[in-house]
Order: structure tokens, then sequence, then C-alpha cells
């Protein structure tokens, strides 16, 4: 499993481990259905199934969802007995955005005309 959490580094330089770790965060957060999955995230812990009842999407496609932000490591999953409970990964949501405000130079806090 790839991911903040899941990998460390190890021939490759600490540059390139965290490119490719936005290219796949910014790769989850281009579906609109994975946003979603977020947003009902950011309330509060969800089961899979919980998650799945909202979108009228079949099972496999919903868990292929899940294994794209896992992956990315936007969401954590614990599994107790057959549930399996989702929750934010917040440090790699913080860390995809100064990525972006690096790509484009803006400085928290900095307002340019």
């Amino acid at each position: 499993m790839r991911g903040v959490f899941w990998r460390t580094p190890n021939s490759a330089s600490t540059e390139t481990w965290s490119r490719t770790t936005n290219r796949d965060i910014f790769k989850a957060l281009a579906d609109p259905t994975r946003r979603r999955i977020l947003a009902l995230l950011r309330d509060r812990d969800r089961t899979a199934g919980d998650l799945a009842a909202q979108f009228d999407l079949a099972w496999p496609t919903m868990s292929g969802h899940f294994a794209v932000l896992r992956e990315a490591g936007l969401i954590q999953a614990d599994r107790s007995g057959s549930t399996i409970t989702y929750h934010l990964n917040v440090t790699a949501l913080q860390e995809a955005v100064m990525t972006l405000m690096e790509l484009v130079r803006v400085e928290p806090g900095v307002r340019e005309r």
C-alpha cells in the first residue's frame, strides 16, 4: 500500500516520494464521488456500508473508490471483524494543500494583487 503512513522513502529522494504521494492525492481528489466520500467523512467516521448506501453505485465501484482514497493516504480504515470503518487523514490533506500553495507560489497569510 502506498501513502503517507504506509511507505517510507528508500533509495528515492524524499522530494520524489512527496511528489508521487501528492500526485496520488490530487488524482484521488479529481473524482466527484471521492470528494463526496471525503465530505461525508468530514462530519464523522463511517462504515464502508454506511458510505456505500449514500451512492447509487455497485459495491465493487465503491470499493475501488475506497482503495484509491486509502492509497493516496486521504482516508484510513479500521477493521473490526467484518466491519470496516473509515476516517479522514487530515495530515495528508494538509500536505496536499501546502504543495498546491507551493506550486502557485502562495504563502499562507500573504495576499498578492
